[in-house]
């Protein structure tokens, strides 16, 4: 690099929605990015984007003013006209008053440089950018989209509608650093009548989400449903959640989803007659998470919810390979990229890659809406500023590395330092393997923690897969959750196929493989109903400290595999800083906890003073969500 040399900052941003996050490159690479819920410790946190970006500032070294390129998106309307909204009244995502004036205070509002880019675009970029394919397919589902009045791309000629109508789903196919749409799946939503809740809308994403809010409570549990759907027996009296029928030409079905063709019409019915048992978690306020995760399991309606997660899983599979025959057909590309909330569902990308003519497919770890920071910054870097594609997603641990002075003053805060003693190693992962080997629960911190949900050895729960009750230990005492739900198993890359069937690289837990049948007795606490599992193939240069954890378990007890669960407990965030893992750990049942080179232990610790640091935990967010670095 030329020493007058000087560097271009693109900063993407998600906006106002759920998972608000952030993410800046620096000639074309990313610096950091960070989800804010990891910030503020609210779960899904939506509002001003300033705490994440603050933190990606401060990670690169300078200010707002530094920045050459801001895009921006929000999936709820586009980001001028939600602005514009904001300045008048509080607008329909009930955004607290007081949020609302941070927001309107805030140097990132209606920022006359910004550029604003529909949702599945963003998606797009996120996809394919950072692929490591020179060319392909795209495929984006989730949810719900942009309004068609908002999509900043160009779409298809014959790709007609109203404006009121969002993208449910969107088809590319991409070379080098170009991009084209090759088709959509619009809602169609008659104006005035769109309901806030999106899970009442008839896409691939909502429906699922709706089974989730149906059977849990809650509409983000679609891994919940994905798990307990292998527990569910196929019903007669249940039709399908969703079809493919025949449509009629020139069509224009507001109460469906056209695919834009006039040939074909999505069917998402809402609720069969029979279904009138959703769960209502108690709101009485006096139930621990244990007690209300008792509560689901006591239902007398557990078998029809497990039928109704099959039915729908079942559903979406066989939706997803006849939208990936159709794209393959009408590309004739060898190789897919999935992004979207719907490409984080393993089991039907396993498929995907099996059962279609794609040869390669390569699914964005951060999938969700997470992601979409990280696809507007690529759109800044490749779009906007006419860059080339420098950038090839491996880790997507993207956020800042702590320093051990950050470690020490987490350590030494106050009612912390009194629990705990700790000690500085030479070999951790040897060390730790030990541990582990000894039947201990382990709190695992490396390096900068993943934009992604999934926990893939930087903020990690790790233990002994060889012991059957560590599941049960996992899900009652540590993360306070259904007895039902899978670990997944981690594993170096080089050695899969000695525990696991043979099956796709799966660095991100983004694809399920069967656990041999020689293995299965060995593997008990991370093998799921079905005998397979969300298998993390764990790539040296990618996790060098977490492959060599791998590697000195195996020399410990010949079983390289571990169980590996995200940080965190049953509606909480992954930790973020070393604050947030010391007081996780303390409040929950974990054993060990690891911050880079020092291995915590704890002292004796009241029942009642766990309960005050695990509370403590929860409000130990950036609550002022003020701009960091401006």
């Amino acid at each position: 690099m030329s020493p007058h040399h000087a560097p271009h900052h693109v900063l993407g941003l998600n906006k106002y929605d759920h998972d608000v996050s952030a993410v800046l490159l620096r000639d074309g690479v990313p610096v950091a990015a960070i989800c804010k819920e990891r910030l503020t410790r609210e779960k899904n946190a939506g509002g001003a984007p300033d705490v994440a970006a603050g933190y990606c500032l401060k990670a690169a070294g300078i200010r707002l003013a530094d920045v050459d390129v801001i895009v921006q998106n929000s999936y709820a309307l586009s980001v001028p006209e939600l602005e514009q909204d904001l300045l008048s009244r509080v607008h329909a995502l009930h955004m607290p008053p007081d949020e609302r004036a941070l927001v309107l205070a805030s140097p990132l509002f209606r920022n006359a440089g910004a550029v604003t880019i529909s949702h599945h675009l963003a998606h797009a970029y996120s996809a394919f950018a950072p692929s490591p394919f020179a060319e392909g397919a795209v495929m984006v589902i989730d949810g719900v989209g942009s309004h068609r009045r908002d999509v900043t791309e160009e779409i298809p000629a014959a790709d007609t509608g109203h404006a009121a109508d969002r993208e449910s789903e969107s088809f590319y196919v991409f070379r080098g650093t170009e991009i084209e749409c090759v088709g959509k799946q619009w809602l169609r939503v008659t104006p005035g009548t769109l309901s806030e809740d999106f899970t009442k809308l008839p896409g691939l994403g909502a429906v699922y989400s709706r089974v989730s809010e149906y059977v849990f409570g809650e509409w983000s549990k679609c891994g919940e449903v994905m798990g307990l759907a292998a527990y569910g027996h196929e019903r007669d009296d249940l039709p399908p959640l969703v079809g493919i029928h025949p449509g009629h030409e020139g069509a224009d079905s507001r109460e469906g989803d056209g695919d834009g063709d006039g040939g074909r019409t999505w069917a998402l019915p809402m609720w069969p007659e029979w279904l009138r048992n959703p769960w209502v978690p108690p709101h009485d306020g006096g139930l621990t998470p244990a007690q209300e995760q008792a509560a689901w399991e006591a239902s007398p309606h557990q078998q029809e919810w497990r039928d109704l997660c099959r039915r729908v899983q079942t559903d979406l599979e066989e939706a997803l390979l006849e939208r990936a025959r159709r794209l393959h057909e009408a590309t004739g590309m060898k190789r897919l990229v999935i992004a979207g909330g719907v490409a984080l569902n393993c089991v039907a990308n396993t498929r995907i890659l099996a059962e279609t003519p794609f040869e390669e497919i390569w699914v964005q770890p951060a999938a969700g809406d997470s992601g979409i920071a990280l696809g507007c910054a690529l759109y800044g870097e490749l779009v906007v500023a006419g860059h080339p594609r420098r950038y090839t997603m491996g880790t997507d641990g993207l956020g800042v590395r702590y320093a051990a002075s950050d470690i020490d003053a987490a350590l030494a805060t106050r009612f912390v330092a009194a629990c705990i003693r700790s000690r500085r190693v030479a070999d951790v992962a040897g060390e730790t393997a030990k541990i582990l080997a000894a039947g201990k629960v382990v709190g695992w911190f490396q390096g900068g923690a993943e934009l992604g949900p999934r926990a893939l050895g930087q903020r990690s729960i790790v233990c002994d897969p060889r012991d059957a009750a560590a599941k049960r230990r996992l899900n009652a005492t540590v993360k306070h959750r259904q007895e039902f739900r899978p670990f997944a198993p981690a594993v170096p890359e080089e050695v899969a196929d000695e525990w696991f069937e043979p099956g796709p690289a799966s660095s991100h837990m983004l694809f399920v493989r069967a656990i041999r049948k020689d293995k299965l007795a060995e593997l008990p606490a991370v093998a799921h109903v079905d005998g397979t599992a969300r298998l993390q193939t764990v790539v040296r240069e990618e996790r060098p400290e977490f492959h060599a954890l791998l590697e000195a378990f195996g020399r410990e007890t010949g079983v390289p595999v571990l169980v590996n669960t995200s940080f965190n407990i049953k509606g909480e965030p992954i930790v973020e800083t070393p604050l947030d893992a010391l007081l996780c750990f303390l409040g929950t049942d974990i054993d060990v906890l690891v911050l880079e080179d020092r291995i915590v232990e704890k002292r004796g610790i009241p029942a009642r003073m766990r309960r005050f640091l695990l509370e403590l935990h929860r409000g130990s967010g950036a609550r002022d969500h003020g701009f960091v670095g401006s």
